[in-house]
Parts: structure tokens; C-alpha cells; sequence
């Protein structure tokens, strides 16, 4: 039996400053065999997910942290025992992380001859029976309570992909409540408590300096968009086949971008420790996107730059990868302006919390076809309200009401639209 040594391997540094993560999920545990390149378990930094591989092969010793907790960079993440043909199986002894050393790897004496031999192809079955997925398709069947060796898959080389997913919770549900066969309005007591961990955790925590940190005040201005959405519709039945289909999103966009050149104080980012406002000549749009995992916000880089296809097309290569898990880091930071829609939802206003360190947020609400007065006369018009929040420490009432009226402008006239 050849000998073996311990492998420790620490929180890497991921890079831009960042000096600790959240461990978000484990994908082995203590005594499970892995193969090099196998994932081992998920951090967040920020807002992007990632999956830590293994470098080596051998058998899991002892896990440097539990779900939910913050890891610094360079912190013990897991230890494993590899060995070139067998290693013994873990102990309840090394089920414990021993203190941290300065080296990486650690020589340990050979096993005793009584320990039990490990089958030379352990590693490679382990990895062919764990599941194929990526690290957000596995937390949402956390979060749903799936167990991933049930979903069959139907991505590339046996890769689990959300739709599978979605797939079987149809099939065979999520998390089934327990209450009495054949009682449909049987008494219940089950409780079920969520760790908020993760994006979820990110989320709350911004949320909650916005709110904090932020006097917020909202304005909400009625917007007739009759007249934008026969363009849209025109554009559409003549570009769509070879520029893409439009929504009314990029639209709304190319109108924040040409009213913040009259209100630049509009588009800009509030420094509140150093007291200084910084405001940008690029248009960086967020676009504020609900995923399985928590709201996130990718970032339409230099809108200002884009017409109307290139915006559409950009905004759903990123709304498309942060669904997916896939968006990076620098995808979801940087947005000097956010927008959010809410008009699939339904609901005629709402008040929008400013995505911090901006000092501006429009939300878009329901379109809703009704009899407005006009010239005298009862007519039909597609209306909709702009609700946005501002921040009031830089931002004066009667300028919020200046910039969301200047978009109004631009949207019920929008020949202005394409006006230098």
C-alpha cells in the first residue's frame, strides 16, 4: 500500500479586492471519494456564484466551514487524503480540521496495514454517480428540495439543466407538505425554515442599507404609450426577422438615456462616507431581473451606445445568463441607473428601492387600455404609470419630476426618440 498525504485546499482569491465569500453549498461530505476537477462546493462573492473544483483525487477528510457562514480568502476550505493507488478510509478522528498550517500539503504516515483497502476505481464511480449540473441549477433543487440523482437530464454529456428541473417538479412535485390521504382541507402544522443564505443574503443585506442608508422619495407620472407601442409594433413586423424582436424595455431605455443628458445629477453614484457624487457620461443601465435564485441586477453597459436591437439583444444575453447562474461579477456591477418592470406582473404603481450606491430607480408598471378624454372626446389609450425612487439627499422633488417627465415626453412623442 503506497503512502498518502493530506491536501489542503483554502478559499482562492477570486480577484477585484474581494476578502471573504459565503460558502452557499457543499457537494460532498466527510468519507466521500472525488476525482480531480470534481466540484467540491459553491462560494458567493457579491452577486456571482462559484464553483470551487478539486485539484486532486482522494477521499474528503474534514469540511472547513458550514453552509451560510463566511470564509476569508486563504481560509481552510477542505482537507483530503490522496494517495497514488489506495488510501484508507476516513476516521472519526480526522472528521475534525486539525489547526491551520502554513504549507499546503502535509505529509502523514502510512496507513497501518489492518486499514481497509478502497476499490482503485471508487473515485471514478463516485463521479460518474454524482450529477452533472451547474452550480445554480443545484441550489434551486436545494431550494426545492430535489434530489438531483432523481432528474433525468437532458443536456450535453448527461448535463442536468433547469428545464429538467422543471420537468420533474411537474411530474413528482417539491417538497410535498404532509397532511391527511384524501383530506384537501385537513388541518396543517408543518413548518418549514429557510436558511437565507446566498444571493437570498446579499439581497437582504442591500436591501436593507438602500433602505437605511437611502431617504428615499418616489414620483409616479401616468404615461400614454399608445403611439410607442405602434412603433414597436411596426419595427417589429419589419426588422424583427433580421435585427430581433423588440420589447418595450429597450424603448423605455433609449428614453433614460437621452433624458439624463438634461439631468445628469440623474444618472450618478453617491459616495455618502466621502460625501462626493460622481456623475457619469456613460449610461450604465441595470436591469433589475428576477430569478430563481433572488433578484439580481445585470448591466447594460454604455446604453448610450446602443440602438434599440443592440439594447434588446444585450439585455437578454444578460437577463438570459443571470436565470441561468451564469452571469459573472462584472455583468452585475456598475449600473449607474436601474430599471425594473414589473408590467407582466400586473399592478398599476409601485416604489422601487434604489439600487445603492445609485441615486435613481424607474420601475415600469402595467399597461392598461382605457377611455381617456381627449380633445373633447372619449377615446381609447394604452396608459401605463413610470413609478421611480430617488434619492433625497441628492436629488431636489423638482428635478425627479423634470427627468420622469422629460421620458414622458419622449415616449408619448417618439419620433423624439432617435433626435440628437
Amino acid at each position: 500500500m503506497s503512502g498518502s498525504s493530506i491536501h489542503v485546499i483554502k478559499v482562492p482569491d477570486v480577484g477585484e479586492g474581494i476578502a471573504e465569500v459565503e460558502l452557499v453549498a457543499w457537494h460532498v461530505k466527510p468519507g466521500d471519494a472525488v476525482v480531480e476537477d470534481q466540484g467540491l462546493a459553491d462560494v458567493m462573492t457579491d452577486k456571482a456564484n462559484v464553483e470551487i473544483p478539486s485539484p486532486v483525487a482522494g477521499r474528503v477528510l474534514a469540511l472547513g466551514g458550514e453552509v451560510g457562514q463566511i470564509l476569508a480568502v486563504g481560509s481552510e476550505l477542505i482537507r483530503i487524503e490522496r494517495s497514488g493507488d489506495e488510501a484508507p478510509a476516513a476516521t472519526p478522528e480526522r472528521a475534525a480540521l486539525p489547526p491551520s498550517s502554513a504549507v499546503e500539503l502535509v505529509a502523514t504516515p502510512k496507513a497501518p496495514e489492518t486499514a481497509p483497502a478502497r476499490p482503485a476505481s471508487l473515485s471514478t464511480r463516485a463521479a460518474e454517480d454524482r450529477p452533472i449540473a451547474s452550480p445554480a441549477v443545484r441550489r434551486r433543487a436545494w431550494e426545492l428540495g430535489v434530489d438531483l440523482k432523481d432528474v433525468a437530464p437532458s443536456g450535453t454529456a448527461g448535463r442536468i439543466v433547469h428545464a429538467d428541473l422543471d420537468a420533474h417538479v411537474a411530474a413528482h412535485g417539491a417538497r410535498p407538505a404532509d397532511r391527511a390521504p384524501g383530506a384537501a382541507n385537513a388541518e396543517r402544522n408543518d413548518e418549514q425554515a429557510v436558511p437565507v443564505i446566498g444571493l437570498r443574503r446579499r439581497i437582504a443585506l442591500q436591501m436593507q442599507e438602500s433602505k437605511r442608508r437611502i431617504p428615499h422619495f418616489s414620483y409616479v407620472e401616468e404615461v400614454d404609450v399608445t403611439e410607442l407601442e405602434a412603433l414597436r409594433s411596426a419595427l417589429n413586423a419589419k426588422w424583427s426577422t433580421e435585427r430581433g424582436h423588440l420589447t418595450l424595455l429597450p424603448l423605455l431605455m433609449r428614453a433614460m438615456v437621452l433624458a439624463v443628458r438634461e439631468f445628469p445629477q440623474i444618472n450618478a453614484r453617491f459616495d455618502d462616507e466621502a460625501g462626493i457624487v460622481t456623475r457619469h457620461g456613460a449610461v450604465h443601465i441595470g436591469v433589475a431581473t428576477q430569478t430563481p435564485h433572488g433578484l439580481v441586477v445585470p448591466v447594460v453597459r454604455h446604453a448610450e451606445a446602443h440602438d434599440l436591437w443592440a439594447t434588446a439583444a444585450e439585455m437578454a444575453r444578460l437577463v438570459e445568463a443571470a436565470r441561468a447562474g451564469r452571469a459573472t461579477r462584472a455583468e452585475l456591477s456598475g449600473s449607474t441607473i436601474t430599471i425594473s418592470s414589473l408590467g407582466a406582473l400586473g399592478g398599476i404603481v409601485s416604489t422601487p428601492v434604489i439600487n445603492r450606491p445609485e441615486v435613481a430607480i424607474v420601475a415600469v408598471n402595467r399597461i392598461v387600455e382605457r377611455p381617456v378624454l381627449r380633445g373633447g372626446a372619449v377615446v381609447s389609450r394604452r396608459m401605463m404609470n413610470l413609478s421611480s425612487s430617488f434619492d433625497h439627499r441628492v436629488v431636489d422633488g423638482m428635478d425627479a419630476a423634470r427627468f420622469v417627465q422629460a421620458m414622458r415626453t419622449m415616449i408619448e412623442d417618439p419620433a423624439l426618440l432617435f433626435v440628437e
